[in-house]
């Protein structure tokens, strides 16, 4: 337990970046991104990737490793992301992780609830039966199934209720069950540095970051993701 990963996190624009380079090479040590859209080799200007000066500071993984055509989940992405940490502490001490995607960095941090596989044709008829007949009738259908689940979740998040209900029905168990279940613990210390500023520093850096990537070709670059859109 002397190995130390220290997780960066905050808002967007705030110098998540540019502190893990300098965290990177005070320490001498290597950088794990955990932003779940810089993952895509085909998004670059929208996802803020580090250019190429920022990569050649400090080595960086999990930055345009994946295609877009290939499935990838926060499952895959903790299996991959532990088996390199287990590699980098053999050389390092410290280990920097910035990001970016707050379930990606929770699942290094913390771990995953541990949800069973179900049948994909589930979910298809749960889609269709929202688009028939209404977020009410899967609403009504959760209640009846995992009540405690019912009364956390946000009953008008579609996504949310599908995704419980495809559990429940698939596992024969209610969703609840298998949340908050003791998980796996890590061989590393996390130390969690989160940055912050006031609201209207951050709106600005947005506004010029955004101004920027126009400039770069941001527009150019959405259409070409158009036809992705499906993924």
């Amino acid at each position: 337990m002397n190995n130390i990963l220290i997780s960066v996190v905050g808002p967007t624009a705030i110098g998540k970046t540019k502190l893990g380079i300098l965290l990177a090479n005070y320490f001498k040590t290597e950088i794990i991104s955990a932003d779940s859209r810089q993952f895509f080799k085909e998004m670059n200007i929208g996802t803020a990737v580090p250019d190429k000066e920022e990569l050649a500071q400090a080595k960086h993984h999990f930055i345009q490793h994946k295609s877009v055509l290939e499935t990838y989940t926060v499952g895959d992405f903790e299996r991959e992301a532990l088996q390199k940490l287990s590699y980098l502490f053999e050389k390092h001490k410290v280990v920097i992780m910035v990001g970016g995607s707050g379930l990606y960095v929770n699942a290094i941090t913390d771990g995953l609830n541990n949800f069973p596989t179900v049948d994909p044709n589930i979910r298809k008829q749960l889609n269709a039966e929202l688009e028939n007949s209404g977020i009410a009738a899967l609403q009504t259908k959760l209640k009846e199934l995992d009540p405690t689940y019912y009364g956390k979740v946000d009953i008008n998040n579609p996504q949310r209720v599908i995704r419980a209900l495809e559990v429940t029905i698939g596992s024969g168990t209610p969703y609840s069950s298998f949340v908050n279940q003791p998980k796996e613990k890590r061989n590393f210390n996390v130390l969690t540095i989160g940055l912050k500023s006031e609201r209207p520093m951050i709106y600005d850096r947005i506004n010029k970051r955004v101004d920027l990537m126009i400039d770069n070709g941001l527009l150019e670059e959405a259409k070409n993701m158009l036809s992705f859109k499906n993924l």
